[in-house]
Order: C-alpha cells, then sequence, then structure tokens
C-alpha cells in the first residue's frame, strides 16, 4: 500500500486497527511511534546496484491504556512527516514487535488495515546460480500411450 492510499482510507474510517498474520489485532493502545522515509542502497548477490525506499511507520504496544489513536491524528502525524521531512508517495512499510521488530507489508481489507509478512527473496537469482524451482507433477495426470492412464493396470509401466 502507498502512502497516497492509506490518506484517502483514513478519513473513511472511526477507528485505526491492525491485524497480524496471526489474526490477532494490535492492542488498541497502541502508538504509532515513528513515520519516516528508509532508503537503502545495496548491491545484490549479481553485482547489480539497487536503491529502495519505503515509507516506515512503527507500531508500538504501550502501557498507555487509555491511548487510542484516531484516524485524523495519524492523517495529521503523516501529513507533518511528508511537510517536515519530505517523504514522497512510497510504499509503506510497518515495523511491529513480535519476537523480534517484525517488518510487515500494509493492506486494508475494507474494515482494518492488514500486515502481510515481507520475505526475503535473492534478487539476482539468473545471475547467481540458484536453479529454478521445477514444476512438480503428478504422473497419473500425464497419461500413457494413446492418452491412456499410467496405472499399474494399464500396461504401461512394464
Amino acid at each position: 500500500m502507498k502512502l497516497s492510499e492509506i490518506k484517502a482510507i483514513l478519513p473513511t474510517l472511526d477507528n485505526v486497527s491492525f491485524q497480524t498474520p496471526d489474526g490477532k489485532f494490535v492492542p488498541e493502545h497502541f502508538h504509532v511511534t515513528e513515520v519516516g522515509s528508509i532508503q537503502k542502497h545495496f548491491i545484490d548477490c549479481g553485482g547489480t546496484i539497487r536503491k529502495e525506499q519505503v515509507v516506515n511507520f512503527q507500531l508500538w504496544n504501550a502501557d498507555d491504556f487509555d491511548h487510542r489513536l484516531k484516524p485524523t491524528k495519524l492523517l495529521n502525524i503523516i501529513q507533518l512527516s511528508e511537510e517536515k521531512l519530505g517523504i514522497e508517495d512510497d510504499e509503506i512499510e510497518v515495523e511491529y514487535q513480535s519476537d523480534t521488530i517484525g517488518k510487515y507489508d500494509l493492506g486494508f481489507n475494507g474494515s482494518h488495515f492488514i500486515l502481510i509478512p515481507k520475505t526475503t527473496a535473492c534478487l539476482a537469482s539468473d545471475a547467481c546460480g540458484i536453479p529454478q524451482t521445477k514444476q512438480k507433477v503428478n504422473l497419473v495426470q500425464l497419461g500413457g500411450e494413446n492418452g491412456a492412464s499410467c496405472s499399474p493396470e494399464s500396461g504401461c509401466c512394464s
């Protein structure tokens, strides 16, 4: 989800809630402790130099049980970040504490935001020798000669 998308969604909501990948919700008294821009400048295993930039939201579960972040307040925080930091309309990455700091993409299901797990991947699989994943095929579905099924009774295995 891009920053412009969350800015369009927030005015339509009564409350801001985030659902974790296991179906639980970030406690209602969470804080957005950071909104920022993160740039990553790196070289992949194939030697290609790359740059990535995301808008980062950090969610924190505080012991401030009376706190509730309203959509207008989050929208104001975003707008202040755009004004003071020059944040662009990039994809949003959410940091949230689990066993360690988890990084998530952000989705929306029509009523609340969804934290979508991020995964690592090789960006240069064609250059670093990682074999392509072979498609698994069920031999029974292939059929034998003239389209006959390859079952022990068909005689194709003898």
